[in-house]
């Protein structure tokens, strides 16, 4: 389903007539919500469409931010993590090309009602701990990530940093394509 289509889709159902919430009514609120079961199903395809947009930015990188984010669930995959640890390897870098300083934050906010606390932690936190094997020649402190030293969670991030994000920039590296995980996006992320 296309963007024009999802908009197709809003444009046929009821709408509230407040013009501020403090006028909304209960009836208005009995139109609204049933609407978010519709809005929740299009995120799935949605979050796919960003995703293909990743293809368009390289950044500098040896691969483009899509193959990065393919590499990473490919090789979480591989190593037979489970599905919702390859969803968060996929996606953990989707706000990449709406706002790079805090695309960490994007991703997490996408996953938080999907996902385990640590898995949520991992992706809200892996720019930080990613920055150990970089900051350090850009002016930053690549030792940030000692600031979660002793979180239940640590271990969990830095282990996906080493093993699989640091690691997915290989030009020569065979990722399954993002076709292979849309039943995954869907499956999490549909309602």
């Amino acid at each position: 389903m296309s963007l024009t289509d999802d908009q197709q889709t809003h444009d046929d159902l009821p709408r509230a007539s407040f013009t501020s919430f403090e006028e909304s009514t209960a009836e208005d609120w009995a139109v609204i919500v049933p609407q978010l079961a519709l809005t929740q199903s299009l995120v799935a395809d949605r979050v796919i469409k960003l995703m293909r947009e990743l293809e368009t930015d390289h950044g500098g990188f040896p691969v483009n931010r899509l193959e990065h984010s393919l590499q990473t669930a490919t090789r979480a995959e591989r190593d037979n993590r489970d599905d919702e640890y390859v969803l968060c390897a996929l996606l953990h870098d989707i706000g990449d090309t709406l706002s790079p300083f805090n695309h960490p934050d994007i991703a997490a906010a996408i996953l938080k009602p999907f996902v385990s606390e640590a898995n949520h932690f991992l992706v809200e936190n892996h720019g930080v701990f990613q920055g150990y094997y970089f900051w350090d020649y850009i002016g930053m402190d690549g030792n940030a990530r000692e600031q979660f030293r002793g979180h239940e969670h640590f271990d969990h991030t830095e282990e996906f940093c080493a093993l699989y994000d640091q690691t997915a920039f290989d030009a020569s590296y065979l990722s399954n394509p993002l076709e292979h995980y849309e039943p995954l996006i869907r499956q999490f992320l549909q309602g």
